[in-house]
């Protein structure tokens, strides 16, 4: 089958469709994601008291995975193992050390996404795409506002742990991937194929934090309950650009970022 190298591979009913189903999804993982923000609170603030409550280790962690990932949306997570620990440690120049500093990362992520959404939606109302389908501007509404739920649920993590929001986006991935890289998008399949490169970035570094970084079991069930979220999003622009099936049967950490990425 041959495509038209600058139409959307998929009908417009199609998209409408996955887009509806993605929004179920989301709302779906919210009550799980807030649960799981009440209980790293509540064990950070008795950490904070001195109280230890988190003798975990790296098998327990895994096996935690295991049963959330399942609840999320069936991804086989746990089957990525083997990766190697990837930027755990110092939080960059954000004075921030640990969980902490994998929150303050994934909200700066999450805030880069909800940028560059809204410059393609910018970008659109300006005629600088050509034809813009009504349903590719749903979905990247939806995407959008569903990175902002994701960004607020990383910053509550900073936010109770007296620390600042995270207003600011990943300046490292933007001036190297985002900036230059957008200025290439004449289309909606060419937005398309940049927004799949942001959103296996954040797939890949959500599962590496789940599988090597994070440390408590309330950070890990947030990242397990965000990170088939962001799977979603990017087998849907998969499908808006002709592929089928989607390429990797499993997530991946290969790309991944680490807190040692400039925030700005």
């Amino acid at each position: 089958m041959k495509f038209r190298k600058n139409t959307m591979q998929i009908s417009e009913r199609e998209l409408i469709t996955l887009t509806s189903d993605l929004d179920d999804m989301h709302h779906d993982t919210l009550p799980h994601m807030h649960e799981a923000i009440d209980a790293w609170s509540e064990v950070n603030n008795l950490l904070r008291s001195g109280v230890d409550k988190l003798g975990e280790t790296a098998s327990s962690r895994r096996t935690f995975l295991i049963g959330v990932g399942a609840a999320a949306g069936g991804l086989a997570l746990a089957a990525c193992g083997g990766s190697k620990k990837k930027n755990s440690g110092s939080g960059g120049d954000s004075g921030l050390s640990g969980d902490l500093a994998i929150a303050a990362l994934a909200a700066s992520l999450e805030n880069l996404a909800v940028q560059t959404y809204q410059a393609g939606l910018d970008a659109a109302g300006k005629g600088s795409l050509g034809a813009v389908p009504a349903a590719v501007a749903t979905f990247v509404k939806t995407a959008q506002s569903q990175h902002k739920d994701h960004a607020a649920a990383w910053n509550s993590i900073l936010t109770k742990a007296g620390k600042k929001a995270i207003t600011g986006v990943d300046t490292t991935v933007k001036d190297a991937v985002v900036t230059p890289g957008f200025a290439q998008v004449k289309d909606v399949p060419g937005l398309a194929k940049f927004a799949l490169g942001l959103e296996n970035v954040a797939a890949a570094t959500y599962l590496n934090g789940i599988q090597n970084a994070i440390k408590d079991k309330g950070a890990i069930q947030i990242a397990a309950s965000i990170q088939p979220v962001e799977m979603q999003h990017a087998a849907i622009l998969n499908f808006v650009l002709g592929s089928y099936p989607i390429p990797d049967s499993f997530a991946k950490t290969d790309g991944a970022r680490g807190p040692d990425d400039k925030i700005g």
